[in-house]
This record gives C-alpha cells, sequence and structure tokens, in this order.
C-alpha cells in the first residue's frame, strides 16, 4: 500500500468536516439516542461479571461452531475470490464495474435473507451470501490492481503474444504480492461475516452468541465471544502458506456447500414471489408504491442516512483522540501495547455484534448503532493513523505532550485522517441498513420485517433501494476524495 505526494489543500478539508458536523448537529433533531433500559449499569455489569467468569460450553460444541465459523468463510471467500479474480480481467468494462458495484452494495445478511427463501437453512446458503458481495470486493479491488501495474513488462512481449501470456508472465507476477495479501485480509473479513450469519440462523460462532446473549446468559456467551476474538486476532499468524489449501479442503470436507433445490419453488420465487403485487393482479401499482415510499422506503432512507452521518462523526472524533495511543511518539512501550490490544479488540468485532450487545444494555434506540459503529471504525482509524505517525521523523528540539500532537503530528496526519474516514464512510452505510435487523428503523428494519411476512416483491424492492444508496454514497465520497486529491488505497472493511 504506497501513499503519493499530495497537494496540499487543507482548507478545503477542513470545510469539509465542517460540513459533515454541521449535518450531523442537524441530524439530532431526527434520531432517537434515548436510553429505555431500567438500569443500564446493572447489566453491563452482569455482562463485565460473564466475561470475568466464563462457564465454558462441552468441547464438541465449541469446536463444532468454529470449526462452521471457518468453513463458510473459506468457501465463501475462495469462492468470491475465484469470481471476483475473473470480473477483474475485464473490469475495464463499464457494464462490470456496475455488477461488482451492485454485488457489493448489499449485505452479507441481505443476501443470506435471499439465498434462504431459495436453497433453505443451509451451507450453500451461508457460502453465497459471503461469496456474492465478496466478488464485488474483489473484483474492484483485484481490477484496480492489475491496473496499477507497470505496462513496460507488457510492451516488451511480442506482438503476436496472447492475452493469457501477457497476464500470467507480466501482469500477475507484479500483482501477486498486493493479491496474496488483501485475500489474506479479506479473510479475516469472512471469519466476522460468518460469525455474523449465525444471527439467522447458521450454526456459527454467532448462533450461540445471539441466542445465548438474547437470555442474558453473559457467562455462557463469553466463550464464544473469546473464541471468535482469537480467531480474528491470531489469523494472521495461523493461516498463511500452505495451510489456507489444507483449511479450505477441510472446510468443503465439514460442511459441503450443498442444499436441497426445489426447482418449482425456486422458479416460483423468481417469477412470482418477487414480482410487485399490482402487477401480478394486474392493477395500478402507483397506490402500492407510494404507500411503500410513504410507510417505509423515505423513513427508512432518511433513518439509514441520519444513523450513517451520527457514526461518522463520532468515528472520527474517536479516530483522532486515540490513534497517540499507538503511536511510537506518544506514551511508553507499555501504554502502546495495552492500547493496542483494545483497539484489536474493537476492530475485531463484527459491528452487527457490538451493536446487538449495546442493544441489551442501553435499550432499542439509535444510539447502540452508533455506539458500535464509532467504536469499530474508529478503532480502525486511529490503528491506520497510529500506524502512519510512526513514519513521521520529527526535529530533536520538536514540542511534546499535547502540543506535539496539536502542532506536529496531527497536522501532518490530516489529510490521512480524512481519507480514511471517507472510505469507511463507505462501509457505514452498508452497516447502517443491516442493523435495521436488531430494531433500528433503517431500511434493513423493513427489509427483514418485509421478509418475515413473506413479502418478497417489497424486500426485493427495498434491497434495490439499499444497493442504489450504497452505490450513490460510494460515487459521492469518491468525488469528494479526488476534488480533495485524497486517493490512497485503503484495505478497510
Amino acid at each position: 500500500m504506497t501513499t503519493r505526494p499530495l497537494p496540499r489543500d487543507t482548507g478545503a478539508m477542513r470545510r469539509t468536516i465542517a460540513l459533515f458536523v454541521l449535518l450531523a448537529l442537524l441530524c439530532l433533531p431526527w434520531a432517537d439516542i434515548a436510553i429505555h433500559t431500567l438500569a443500564p449499569g446493572r447489566e453491563l455489569g452482569r455482562l463485565a461479571q460473564g466475561l470475568l467468569w466464563p462457564q465454558w460450553p462441552t468441547t464438541r460444541t465449541l469446536g463444532e461452531a468454529i470449526a462452521a465459523t471457518l468453513a463458510f468463510a473459506f468457501q465463501g471467500v475462495a469462492l468470491g475470490a475465484v469470481a471476483g479474480f475473473g470480473l477483474a480481467l475485464i473490469y475495464r468494462r463499464r457494464a462490470v464495474r456496475w455488477l461488482a458495484a451492485s454485488l457489493r452494495a448489499v449485505h452479507e445478511l441481505f443476501w443470506a435473507l435471499l439465498f434462504i427463501q431459495l436453497f433453505g437453512l443451509s451451507t450453500l446458503a451461508g457460502v453465497l451470501a459471503i461469496a456474492v458481495p465478496y466478488a464485488g470486493i474483489f473484483a474492484k479491488v483485484y481490477g484496480e490492481l492489475f491496473e496499477e501495474t507497470d505496462p513496460a513488462p507488457r510492451q516488451a512481449l511480442p506482438t503476436n503474444a496472447s492475452r493469457l501470456s501477457s497476464l500470467m508472465f507480466t501482469t500477475l507476477p507484479q500483482a501477486w504480492p498486493n493479491l496474496a495479501a488483501y485475500t489474506r485480509y479479506r479473510l479475516e473479513c469472512g471469519i466476522r461475516s460468518s460469525a455474523v450469519l449465525g444471527f439467522i440462523g447458521l450454526p456459527t460462532l454467532g448462533y450461540h452468541l445471539e441466542s445465548l446473549l438474547r437470555q442474558g446468559f453473559y457467562a455462557e456467551a463469553a466463550p464464544f465471544f473469546y473464541a471468535l476474538l482469537i480467531l480474528i486476532a491470531t489469523q494472521h499468524r495461523w493461516c498463511r502458506g500452505w495451510m489456507i489449501p489444507a483449511l479450505l479442503l477441510a472446510a468443503l470436507w465439514w460442511l459441503p456447500p450443498v442444499a436441497p433445490v426445489n426447482a418449482s419453488l425456486i422458479w416460483q420465487f423468481l417469477t412470482y414471489d418477487i414480482v410487485p403485487a399490482p402487477l401480478r393482479s394486474g392493477v395500478d401499482a402507483w397506490p402500492w408504491l407510494a404507500d411503500l415510499w410513504q410507510s417505509q422506503l423515505w423513513p427508512g432512507l432518511v433513518n439509514t442516512l441520519v444513523l450513517a452521518i451520527l457514526s461518522l462523526v463520532v468515528m472520527g472524533l474517536l479516530g483522532v483522540m486515540l490513534f497517540p495511543s499507538v503511536s511510537r511518539l506518544f506514551g511508553n512501550r507499555w501504554t502502546r501495547g495495552l492500547s493496542h490490544g483494545v483497539l484489536v479488540v474493537l476492530r475485531s468485532l463484527p459491528e452487527y455484534l457490538l451493536a446487538f450487545i449495546a442493544l441489551i444494555l442501553l435499550g432499542p434506540s439509535m444510539l447502540p448503532a452508533i455506539i458500535a459503529l464509532g467504536l469499530h471504525n474508529g478503532a480502525i482509524i486511529a490503528h491506520l493513523i497510529g500506524q502512519y505517525s510512526n513514519t513521521l521523523v520529527l526535529r530533536d528540539d520538536a514540542a511534546r505532550g499535547v502540543n506535539r500532537y496539536f502542532f506536529e503530528v496531527l497536522p501532518r496526519q490530516f489529510r490521512l485522517f480524512l481519507a480514511f474516514s471517507l472510505y469507511r464512510f463507505e462501509t457505514v452505510i452498508r452497516e447502517t441498513a443491516i442493523l435495521g435487523m436488531l430494531g433500528i428503523p433503517t431500511l434493513g428494519f423493513f427489509i427483514d420485517s418485509a421478509f418475515a411476512e413473506f413479502r418478497f416483491d417489497r424486500a426485493v424492492l427495498l434491497l434495490v433501494a439499499s444497493a442504489i444508496l450504497n452505490i450513490g454514497v460510494d460515487g459521492f465520497a469518491r468525488r469528494i476524495r479526488r476534488r480533495l486529491h485524497l486517493q490512497q488505497q485503503v484495505q478497510v472493511c
């Protein structure tokens, strides 16, 4: 990952930050950030007690949950990488870029809800739920890595050399280190996604966490929580080299991606169930669309944007406040080690799980989602800026303490901070929509309700609206980055 010299335009960047802060202040009257539980402190104490004194399940139960989590992750990421690689070879075509953007714009949980209607609560549904959006992500990243390779080796090939030869002997060798590094990183994200699939019934670690936490059995849930955390935090150590294909084969053996297929039901779903009800009945569709817009689509869009903007500001504040704690320019080895451990925990846990825990503690409102999105993404930004700040070289007589932070380090990291924040904003929009499944009235709430009521025509239309919103925010953030000359590639999910 390289950073290019960039022109300075701090005035425009400060105006951009001021705009987002102003939007967040304007969003506050629309946001429900009340605490609806009677004694959140007491519940937090019970949670802490459960984490400190866990009650361990049988080895078989915990082992099967870990194995299922890894099986879904390895299979989904592998299938997504293969499909994404194929799309990346023709990524310059506009239709392919739009297809990839559409695939990655829909969250894995939404894809899972869709595939469950086709294949039931099966391994195939879970694998495809990860593979499909990851294919869109891989296509974009792989395609951009291919475009950044040095063209000189390709130009040196004989004129009659095939495209396959050009790929195998010039493009792929140059891009391979970055391709491999990003694929390993995406596997870490896949483990998080696999765990979250348990919240809709698939037998991963998230399944046990959801059922135990919802009942208040915090001590019983703690081992599954620790297992997920250890899997993600140590993934870079045990998943390398020859272990990757071996683990993939083990995943295929443990949970083969199969499902009972009923062709007639699938055909009915694709040709009848998802067709808008007025079109099936041959009546005027406008009243149906108007009711859907007024009762679900418009409120869902507004709440999704309100939650995302508030989370963006909280995320940014936490990022700039926490990055000194892991920088060599501040503190000592012990404080940096402790802070690094805290950030690893916060950025390793899925936002959905953090929001679910906060929801139990604080009750149903936007506040749990804001806390979850702010903590997870703020930890990622703090980690990234802290790592970059370690490359700074200060004068021997440079200021120390607070003056060093405000006048030496923060001004130099300001551009990186804004670039990372805008990249994360695209992810926040995706996660904001899905957090509606926890009861927050974003688009995800209405999508989940439509699936639960078997109103698949409404569910698909709301999914399309969610995808369009994600694509629109992605283009908006990309335009701001281009206008402010913030073009760093950031490998964060």
